[in-house]
């Protein structure tokens, strides 16, 4: 039985976690399975989370909703890269939608409040905090001149020839997209003016075509760097990848404006590190060396 847990782990690796790190024992990874488990963390250590529940029958988010309002998020219980995630959903037709669609990643499902505002991805390891990046969903930049559809090609273009493919994706001219801008009064024949930045779709996601920026570490509030090596050492784990919205951005203390820890993520997939559309890319090299050194405990079981 354990052999074949191994070689089943060993093939969910290789097919759904490449570039993800495994640097975790099995116990902390269990510990950090579930979004569920996260927020009971948080809401333990005094960590500024979103309210939510844990729901298999649909009417259980929809009371939810009653109680809290919009705008809320809903996500499966366990997963990961944003699959089946839908946000921000600010009315009772989206809300069904996303309830029966989640339910095709997993059959428990999340519901929380969700906070606009700025999305990172904040990887901490060895006790302190490694990388911090910005996360965008997929958009483009008006020049006052090209189309969407030219500005969407042109963008493809940069991604190219920055080398960014295949782990960033190209932006593309689906229905979904299409579907998008039509909620927000654009076509892929639309002018956007110059500097304004048109949304092409909701997830901040790599795989809808999501980017990323590298943020400075010495940029970061010093309250933040603190918040979030304390949430390493809650979980007790080598390395997490840490996801947080801040209301005002990073740089700027989570006392000082409404801030939500999402999730922890034991096997965080750093190769987006590597490739950012935006800032400069950081050499983490020497923190994974420090981490090949560590002697894991059942790593390759799941």
């Amino acid at each position: 039985m354990k052999a074949m847990k191994k070689a089943l782990y060993a093939w969910i690796s290789k097919t759904f976690m490449d570039g993800c790190t495994s640097y975790n024992s099995l116990d902390v990874r269990k510990s950090c399975r579930s979004k569920e488990q996260a927020r009971d963390a948080f809401a333990t250590h005094d960590i500024p989370h979103a309210r939510g529940d844990i729901f298999i029958n649909p009417f259980r988010a929809i009371r939810f909703a009653k109680e809290h309002g919009f705008p809320l998020v809903v996500k499966p219980n366990v997963g990961g890269f944003s699959r089946g995630s839908f946000f921000p959903i600010k009315n009772y037709k989206e809300l069904w939608k996303a309830i029966l669609l989640a339910k095709v990643w997993w059959p428990t499902s999340v519901i929380e409040q969700y906070l606009e505002g700025r999305n990172y991805r904040v990887l901490v390891a060895n006790g302190r905090v490694i990388s911090v990046i910005r996360r965008y969903s997929p958009f483009v930049t008006g020049n006052g001149q090209s189309t969407i559809s030219e500005l969407i090609d042109r963008e493809n273009n940069v991604r190219e020839e920055m080398g960014l493919f295949p782990c960033i994706y190209p932006l593309n001219k689906s229905d979904e997209v299409k579907s998008f801008l039509g909620k927000h009064g654009y076509t892929l024949d639309s002018v956007p003016p110059d500097g304004v930045e048109v949304k092409l779709f909701h997830r901040i996601a790599l795989a809808p075509g999501g980017v990323i920026e590298t943020i400075k570490k010495n940029t970061v509030a010093a309250d933040n760097i603190q918040l979030m090596e304390k949430v390493l050492d809650i979980f007790n784990a080598n390395i997490l990848g840490i996801d947080v919205i801040l209301e005002k951005g990073i740089e700027h203390s989570y006392k000082d404006q409404k801030c939500i820890l999402l999730e922890v993520n034991s096997r965080p997939y750093v190769k987006m590190h590597d490739y950012p559309r935006f800032g400069e890319r950081e050499d983490l090299s020497g923190y994974f060396d420090e981490l090949d050194k560590l002697d894991i405990a059942q790593a390759d079981i799941f």
